[in-house]
């Protein structure tokens, strides 16, 4: 029995040795396989875990006038950013309140996207117009709640996330603005977070000397934009600013980031793609420890290319202080001259102006009045919620492209065309004009209430005869007009690169898409420019230069080319390109220039520019606008008669009086032939070194 004993022990022993010595056989093959056969494939996935690939930001390209004034340019500048490798999370919120202090000690602005603030009780309140930043906020992407949660509970949830306790009310708010746009915008090792875009060198002296506590904390060179001439032109510039949800969703695949900046408006937003440059790409590694071990820059960002507009700064800067002086004279003329029924002008709020060239149709000059400050807009939100909030001159809209204007006379050289075209009057047909037109109920009184008598076409666009042309009108026919009205330009986009309103041409299918009927009184109305008739000052622009041009109609422009950061080489010239063709004959069309030409030595705007030094077409127009409102005053016009460089169009929004509107065109001419410029005290001045032979 012991013997037997003896055996089943042994071979227990056996069996354990055995069992020990396969366990530790497979523990050196997996050794074996993880050292020799694999042992590379693995080293480099460890050298992977700490190796980031972080991004390197290219400068933006700029945007420069016809002669290479910078209008939105790039200036060194200094940010304070986050650095994922280097901020620990144990002191993230107290690192945060340090430096949000540090920069409120400094009057420095950090970046506060936070849709939450303190009100005057203490308490956490949603801003108001922040939905959709509040919407994001309350998302399944972010906190998760319900859509009707309070800010106070949209704060206990981000007290808890963030582990924000033991802070004042004011301090907790701010600490949490910056995580959630931290989290909002992607921070992570590879992704730095800007806290704040634009500080002094004075600042980031004090950061350096702090930066022991600090963590995490570093300032950076940055290519900052500016616009030199912020009030000159913002509509058409544009600016850059942060991204939406949407938009990152958008262009994710394009290798923008959350935190990326963006082109608003103009051309900033047409040309991003131009303007944006290519980030470049480091590769950062750190050790077991986590301490940085080296950077090397991978790729080299590239800088975004440079576009050159076709305006021309001086000719803008005339436009703006001849718009601004004139929105503003009209006002005191309508102040004094004011009555119960009749404004006069006191009601004027805005204008614009538009001036191009004949042989392309490039843009010279688009002015729009009232304007505001980009740079402001850009730096300050209060700011730009009271431009937002403007409810009564609304700043930000382009007047000159998107302003929809009644045209009144400056309608009549399209009908006048029309008419002659389609054979319903000769250069020698008359209509007599007492004062009024009558069509059965209808009566439309001229604006000369005697009469001016019998006139043959070119005498009635001299005189601007509304009896002349309602009665052109009905014999011409509202299809026939608006089918010349359209080749001229007018009712319809013309091809500006940065966004414009297609307007209205007044006709059978307008009032039918509104409900209504269209009767031969109407077409009558529509022949003085009236009726439903509502067009852009860029439009009226337009019909001028393709009158100057023979009846060929290019497509307007604003970029004239498109070269690298450098400006040495040229990437992209905006083509000259035909539109339409007016189908007018040239005898017809000439009829229509010398009514033209006689506006400004006999007719309506003679006062102006009989006498002036160069050879000037052109209609003058007043829109009515409805009861108890100021009329629309307008210009359209080219110079010279005889050999044509530049087509104009002015529109004084509620301005009353011509007289104005008028003003505003010969300060163009001015500027253009013979020098006119403002100095550097915002006065007019003649300056010969600006002057026709420069274009």
């Amino acid at each position: 029995m012991d013997e037997e004993k003896k055996k089943k022990g042994s071979g227990r022993y056996l069996f354990m040795v055995v069992f020990v010595l396969a366990i530790v056989a497979v523990f050196i093959f997996r050794l074996a396989d993880w050292q020799l056969v694999h042992g590379f494939q693995w080293l480099k996935a460890a050298d992977q875990s700490s190796t980031y690939a972080v991004k390197m930001d290219a400068a933006r390209g700029e945007i420069l006038d016809s002669k290479g004034v910078g209008l939105a340019v790039n200036e060194t500048g200094y940010a304070i950013q986050f650095n994922g490798a280097t901020m620990r999370d144990s002191s993230k919120n107290k690192t945060i309140l340090a430096l949000i202090r540090l920069l409120d000690s400094q009057n420095e602005k950090w970046t506060d996207e936070f849709p939450i603030q303190v009100n005057s009780s203490g308490k956490y309140e949603f801003i108001s117009g922040r939905d959709a930043d509040i919407k994001y906020l309350k998302s399944k992407s972010f906190l998760n709640v319900n859509p009707y949660a309070t800010a106070d509970e949209c704060m206990k949830h981000l007290v808890d996330k963030y582990k924000c306790t033991g802070y004042s009310v004011k301090d907790t708010r701010n600490i949490l603005s910056v995580r959630y746009n931290m989290a909002k915008t992607g921070f992570t090792v590879s992704t730095p977070y800007i806290f704040a875009p634009d500080v002094s060198q004075n600042t980031v002296a004090i950061i350096s000397e702090n930066s022991s506590n600090l963590p995490g904390v570093e300032a950076k060179v940055t290519a900052e934009r500016k616009y030199p001439f912020g009030t000159l032109m913002p509509q058409i510039v544009g600016s850059i600013g942060a991204m939406s949800s949407d938009q990152y969703k958008a262009l994710k695949d394009k290798g923008y980031e959350m935190n990326s900046r963006i082109g608003e408006g103009g051309i900033e937003q047409y040309a991003e793609n131009w303007l944006r440059g290519k980030e470049g790409e480091e590769t950062v590694k750190f050790g077991t420890d986590g301490s940085l071990t080296s950077e090397t820059v991978t790729q080299k960002p590239t800088s975004g290319d440079t576009v050159w507009l076709t305006i021309d700064s001086n000719l803008q800067k005339v436009l703006n202080k001849s718009l601004a002086d004139n929105v503003k004279a009209t006002n005191e003329n309508g102040q004094k001259n004011h009555t119960a029924t009749d404004p006069k002008g006191s009601d004027c709020v805005g204008s614009a102006a538009v001036v191009l060239r004949v042989k392309d149709f490039a843009v010279l000059a688009a002015a729009t009045y009232p304007t505001y400050d980009q740079n402001r807009y850009a730096s300050d939100s209060d700011y730009r919620v009271q431009l937002l909030n403007d409810q009564k001159t609304y700043p930000l809209i382009n007047r000159a492209f998107n302003g929809q204007f009644t045209p009144g006379s400056c309608f009549k050289p399209s009908v006048a065309l029309a008419a002659l075209q389609e054979g319903a009057i000769t250069d020698k047909t008359t209509f007599t004009c007492n004062g009024i037109f009558v069509l059965g109920d209808l009566r439309l009184r001229c604006w000369l209430k005697s009469g001016h008598g019998t006139l043959t076409v070119r005498n009635a666009l001299a005189e601007s005869c509304n009896v002349f042309f309602c009665n052109t009108a009905v014999h011409t026919g509202i299809s026939a007009m608006n089918l010349y009205a359209k080749r001229l330009g007018l009712g319809q986009k013309t091809g500006v690169e940065i966004g414009e309103s297609a307007g209205t041409l007044a006709g059978l299918a307008e009032r039918k898409n509104s409900g209504g009927t269209w009767t031969e009184g109407d077409t009558a109305q529509a022949g003085i420019g009236q009726s439903d008739n509502m067009l852009t000052p860029i439009q009226l622009a337009t019909m001028a230069a393709t009158v100057a041009n023979n009846g060929v109609r290019l497509k307007t422009h604003v970029i004239d080319k498109v070269t690298d950061y450098t400006r040495k080489n040229t990437i992209y010239t905006t083509p000259t390109m035909q539109m339409d063709s007016i189908g007018v004959s040239a005898q017809n069309l000439k009829i229509v220039q010398e009514g033209m030409r006689a506006v400004c030595t006999k007719g309506t705007a003679a006062s102006y520019f009989s006498n002036y030094g160069i050879a000037i077409a052109g209609k003058t127009g007043t829109g009515q606008t409805g009861e108890n409102r100021s009329d629309n005053v307008s210009f359209i016009g080219y110079a010279p008669y005889d050999n044509p460089q530049i087509a104009i169009a002015v529109v004084l929004e509620h301005g009353a009086t011509s007289k104005y509107s008028n003003q505003i065109a010969k300060d163009i001419f001015d500027a253009y032939f013979f020098g006119k410029t403002v100095d550097a005290n915002g006065n007019f001045v003649t300056s010969p070194a600006v002057s026709a032979a420069s274009h």
